[in-house]
């Protein structure tokens, strides 16, 4: 018999989050998946919540590493801004490599992933040495990481093919030109890279804008104090 161990558990629960998402996963499901008693699972993990933190730090770990990597391969005199587009590059590749990855980060904060929380610890880092105030710097990290984990949620949701006639179409497209003519489309990649360099933009934007006003909240900060 082999040996129950929580990186097994892990592989199992990854495969049943792939096939039954959120909601269909439990304890007994991977139970049954390994051929063990769904109490032996608790030997090893205290409860669902935990078994999620477990299987976010795995995609997070990965993704790490995979960013780590991706740094290291920069030439050299890279600016903060290539440096984000690695990170955010490789994070979401690696979440695509993994179905329901979306969700699994997405909720990483709440479950205090401690995986997760190293992304977010390099890219505030990485906004530190770029010169971003500290008053933006967690706002910027964490819009970035949202929009990332954004991003793949539409790329692993199942495509749905609307039931519209050609007329109900051209009466949209009529109601709503600007969304039907300018919506980008093709190659995801290319759009991708396209928001973080917006986002970047941005980001850069703001710290200008900052530094030429010694670094004051927007008056809308400073009125709700």
């Amino acid at each position: 018999m082999v040996k129950l161990t929580l990186d097994r558990i892990v592989d199992a629960s990854m495969a049943v989050f792939a096939e039954a998402g959120y909601h269909g996963l439990s304890m007994r499901q991977v139970a049954d998946r390994l051929d063990v008693h769904a109490g032996s699972l608790y030997y090893h993990v205290r409860d669902k919540s935990a078994l999620l933190r477990l299987m976010a730090d795995r995609v997070a770990q990965q993704a790490y590493e995979a960013g780590t990597a991706a740094l290291a391969a920069l030439p050299e005199g890279a600016d903060w801004q290539d440096q984000l587009h690695a990170q955010a590059d490789t994070l979401r590749r690696t979440i695509l490599s993994h179905p329901g990855g979306a969700v699994l980060l997405a909720g990483s904060p709440q479950t205090l992933s401690p995986e997760a929380l190293g992304l977010m610890e390099r890219m505030l880092r990485t906004l530190r040495a770029a010169g971003v105030p500290r008053t933006y710097r967690a706002v910027a990290a964490d819009t970035v990481l949202s929009h990332i984990t954004g991003f793949v949620l539409q790329e692993q949701t199942e495509p749905v093919t609307p039931d519209f006639s050609a007329e109900d179409l051209t009466a949209l497209a009529e109601r709503f030109p600007m969304t039907f003519t300018e919506t980008p489309g093709g190659d995801q990649d290319e759009k991708f890279a396209m928001s973080i360099q917006l986002l970047c933009t941005a980001i850069a934007t703001t710290t200008q804008h900052q530094d030429s006003t010694s670094c004051s909240p927007p008056a809308s900060s400073r009125s709700s104090r």
